[in-house]
């Protein structure tokens, strides 16, 4: 009995697999003739995506989670769209990083990804229009803000369309197979930071904590050398055949890096999604107080307020602010109105969807 049961299950799949084959390549269809329709136009459209999966997760039953659904749906979607045209992402390298991760993990494997030496390259490389969008960190929840990314969103051509976040999981890495021996750590910076306790604990105080350009920079460090490790992710491990020391050795639990996509495009409203803006106030009392005035008044949340230093002059300062709510919308725009007004400077650096979770 228990055999037969067996059979009409896997006879039950096979069907299955033959009508979701048939209604995927049905989708692929509708997005090739869309693509003719735009004729060369945009192919990436954020908006519509997340349009896509947040109804695709409200519509979900089960017993697939929702972060299930969603990672299949948008590997639908990216291959679909590499039918119009294969995107290029660039990302902070090499091979095997966070950044390389949230990329794939926003544009599906059908994307190609392109390594850059810095961030300032991946940047370069899109504003040069030799790459469609980069990708790149802007936020950790235990770090704090990436400040370069910052810098260079304050003067770059691009627009910020899209938004990833990302779990980050860190691992002790060796070619060899102990703790023991180990003289040297490589990770970022930031890396480093977010595992400081636990390297406290756990290896001697005479071992070296070397700050390198990248995860995956150390993993290749850490693979050439075997008194070396390297704190990175599963990515950089399989990339450099490393072996897992220690997983999950991050001080927080909750440990997660949000990322930002830039391109050259703006997007129409989703129907939940963030602006994001570069200010700086007028010099004289109560400035800040007045810059931030415009929100209140017209209903508008804020969900990030971050300093940073201009660079133009000595403790002159500008702000980062994250707003509920798209560019386009009345509240918003009537906010940005009133804020150019109190402003010594604006800058919007972008209307995106919410990240999909």
């Amino acid at each position: 009995m228990s055999d037969e049961l067996l059979r009409q299950h896997r006879d039950a799949i096979d069907a299955l697999d033959v009508e979701i084959l048939r209604l995927i390549n049905q989708r692929a269809e509708h997005a090739r003739h869309i693509g003719e329709i735009k004729g060369g136009g945009l192919v990436y459209r954020p908006e519509r995506e997340a349009q896509v999966l947040s109804r695709i997760k409200g519509l979900n039953q089960g017993p697939l989670p929702d972060e299930s659904i969603a990672k299949l749906f948008r590997e639908i979607m990216s291959a679909c769209l590499s039918i119009e045209r294969p995107l290029t992402i660039a990302f902070l390298g090499p091979d095997g990083t966070f950044s390389q991760s949230a990329a794939i993990k926003h544009f599906g494997h059908a994307a190609v990804t392109l390594a850059c030496a810095s961030i300032d390259e991946a940047f370069r490389v899109v504003e040069a229009r030799s790459a469609d969008y980069v990708v790149a960190p802007v936020e950790n929840s235990t770090e704090g803000a990436v400040g370069r990314t910052l810098d260079l969103m304050l003067a770059t051509p691009l627009s910020v369309c899209g938004e990833v976040v990302l779990r980050i999981h860190h691992h002790l890495l060796r070619r060899e197979p102990s703790q023991t021996g180990i003289r040297r750590v490589y990770s970022h910076a930031q890396s480093l930071a977010q595992c400081h306790e636990w390297l406290n604990k756990n290896l001697p105080a005479d071992v070296e904590r070397v700050s390198v350009s990248s995860n995956a920079e150390a993993a290749r460090l850490a693979s050439l050398d075997s008194d070396c490790a390297a704190i990175a992710g599963d990515a950089a491990a399989e990339r450099f055949g490393l072996i897992k020391l220690a997983d999950n050795i991050e001080d927080e639990p909750n440990n997660t890096t949000r990322f930002l996509v830039l391109g050259y495009h703006k997007t129409t409203p989703s129907g939940r999604d963030k602006t994001s803006i570069v200010m700086s106030a007028q010099n004289k009392p109560g400035a800040v107080h007045t810059l931030l005035s415009p929100l209140a008044e017209n209903g508008v949340s804020m969900t990030k307020f971050e300093s940073r230093p201009s660079r133009t002059g000595l403790w002159e300062y500008v702000f980062f602010v994250d707003v509920e709510g798209h560019a386009d919308e009345a509240g918003v725009m009537r906010t940005l109105d009133q804020l150019r007004d109190k402003a010594a400077f604006v800058k919007v650096l972008g209307a995106y969807p919410v990240a999909v979770i």
